[in-house]
């Protein structure tokens, strides 16, 4: 299966490894896409295990709506639900980074019966994160989501130098340059960078709907050299997660874990899914 449908949108999907195996569901962050799994996967791939990898909703060409009403939690969670249904898939392990650890949480938190397992990297339980902001400098450390809320001027800055400021603050956040390069090349279409921004302008939408406490087993992975997550929300996690939980610390890692550190993820990945 190369791509799946959707109220008229089309994702465009990775799915391989074996036919007959257990199947992950690997959901990329922002400002990433499926690629951002590629040093994640041939671990899975040698485990046994299938993976399905989708550009998500605004990072697929044919999955781009505009306004972000579209892009409120609920909607990203049921991109999910239809990518299992597509594959005809009762449940799969769920694995998110960054934003796509944002939707892992809330499928696994409102739909645990289309969940297996659930890992969730760098960010934490979206209530410890939330906690987080009064306990701790994580405020500081989101300060650029509150930016991202402006319409327009976000998109000015991220494209100057056609896209070379995103790329440099990528690269400074310690994505690998190729991998920064790579990303910037495929927000330049009309309408991309937007679609990806809309992600958090649509944040204060889903504010009445929040994401409860998880029964799935659940691994959390953080690193500690993460400049956009500390640590006070993923020591929080915890108590939001009644089925078995264990947290991983990778240290000397930064917030790009999949794409820095992809064989000790695939590894603590295919671990959890074997369970």
């Amino acid at each position: 299966m190369d791509s799946f449908t959707r109220s008229g949108l089309t994702f465009d999907v990775r799915d391989a490894g074996p036919a007959d195996g257990e199947p992950v569901v690997l959901l990329h962050g922002f400002p990433q896409h499926a690629g951002s799994w590629d040093r994640v996967v041939p671990v899975l791939h040698e485990a046994g295990l299938r993976t399905l990898a989708p550009d998500q909703r605004g990072y697929s060409p044919g999955a781009r709506p505009t306004g972000r009403r579209s892009y409120v939690v609920r909607e990203l969670v049921d991109d999910v639900r239809a990518l299992l249904d597509a594959a005809g898939l009762e449940r799969a392990h769920v694995v998110g980074h960054d934003w796509g650890a944002m939707v892992a949480w809330a499928i696994a938190a409102w739909h645990p019966d289309r969940v297996a397992s659930l890992t969730a990297v760098s960010v934490p339980h979206p209530a410890a994160f939330t906690k987080s902001f009064v306990t701790s400098t994580q405020g500081l450390k989101s300060a650029y989501m509150a930016f991202f809320q402006l319409p327009v001027v976000p998109e000015k800055l991220l494209t100057r130098g056609n896209g070379a400021f995103l790329a440099d603050l990528l690269v400074r956040a310690g994505l690998p340059r190729a991998d920064a390069a790579d990303t910037v090349a495929r927000l330049r279409p009309a309408g991309a960078l937007t679609a990806a921004l809309d992600w958090y302008r649509a944040l204060p939408l889903g504010a009445s709907d929040p994401v409860g406490r998880v029964a799935v087993r659940t691994l959390h992975v953080w690193s500690d050299r993460d400049g956009f997550l500390g640590r006070a929300g993923t020591e929080a996690t915890a108590p939001y997660v009644t089925g078995d939980y264990r947290l991983e610390v990778l240290p000397g890692v930064t917030h790009w874990v999949p794409e820095t550190a992809g064989d000790r993820l695939g590894a603590l990945v295919a671990e959890h899914v074997r369970g």
